[in-house]
């Protein structure tokens, strides 16, 4: 199954959960910062098969408009607070429908030291480079997220959901989604039926290997949904990996 057909499909299970939830007791507890007011949730509003239908239009409609443009995308990698690289990607779709990104520019690869040091230094340097391609294969499992998972993590009861602007916003967080322990988070605009974040708390061998991800989406002004900015965090390492997406224009523009 394709990365759009999960997403569609991830969406519509997300939008009956907080539809089913809203119409029962929640068996799980939403953060604290955020109060569980079932009478805000968005049950008086569309019903939940017109909100599910609206979701799909919604992403269908910015997965094709997004084929016509070109972006950048700014990744900087930091490490202790400290900016270790930073590049930027053209980035397009191209005729096959396959995401392109064109190197522009990027921090030059400092020389490597000489001597045991240098050997030291270098080792530590791929010893980083493989604890990050783990994180980030750990991340991969949960987005898209996986339609199944988000169904047995509220069949379970481990669904909370979190009024953040009455009648506007609201946060559903799924419990052990692929790990004890972990949480994965979405938040969506109750007023258009769009996503505007989505977050992960995650670890890799041991809890003490704490991953996270967070991911807002923007909006063009004629309402076409993109992802704006990702950040994924290794508290263990102080690695922090920053991708920024701007710049777009419509291809040939």
């Amino acid at each position: 199954m394709n990365a759009s057909r999960r997403y569609t499909l991830c969406v519509a299970v997300l939008v009956q959960c907080m539809v089913a939830t809203s119409d029962t007791t929640a068996t799980a507890q939403a953060p604290q910062d955020a109060p569980v007011t079932p009478a805000a949730q968005p049950a008086a509003g569309p019903a939940p098969k017109e909100r599910i239908a609206a979701v799909k239009k919604s992403f269908m409609e910015s997965q094709a408009t997004l084929r016509k443009y070109e972006w950048n995308e700014t990744t900087v990698v930091s490490m202790k607070d400290e900016e270790k690289s930073r590049k930027v990607n053209r980035c397009y779709y191209g005729a096959e429908g396959k995401l392109q990104k064109v190197p522009v520019t990027a921090t030059p690869e400092a020389k490597p030291s000489r001597g045991l040091r240098g050997k030291i230094k270098e080792k530590k340097k791929e010893e980083l480079a493989d604890y990050m391609e783990e994180a980030a294969e750990l991340l991969h499992k949960y987005l898209p997220p996986d339609p199944e998972k988000l169904q047995a993590s509220a069949d379970a009861g481990k669904v909370a959901i979190a009024v953040l602007e009455p009648g506007k916003r609201a946060r559903l967080q799924f419990a052990d989604y692929l790990v004890p322990g972990d949480a994965l988070s979405v938040e969506i605009d109750l007023t258009n039926n769009t996503i505007l974040g989505v977050s992960v708390a995650s670890y890799l061998a041991t809890e003490k290997d704490a991953v996270t991800l967070d991911v807002k989406f923007d909006k063009f002004p004629d309402g076409t949904i993109y992802t704006a900015e990702t950040t994924l965090q290794a508290k263990a390492k102080n690695v922090k990996v920053v991708v920024e997406n701007g710049g777009y224009k419509k291809l040939g523009g």
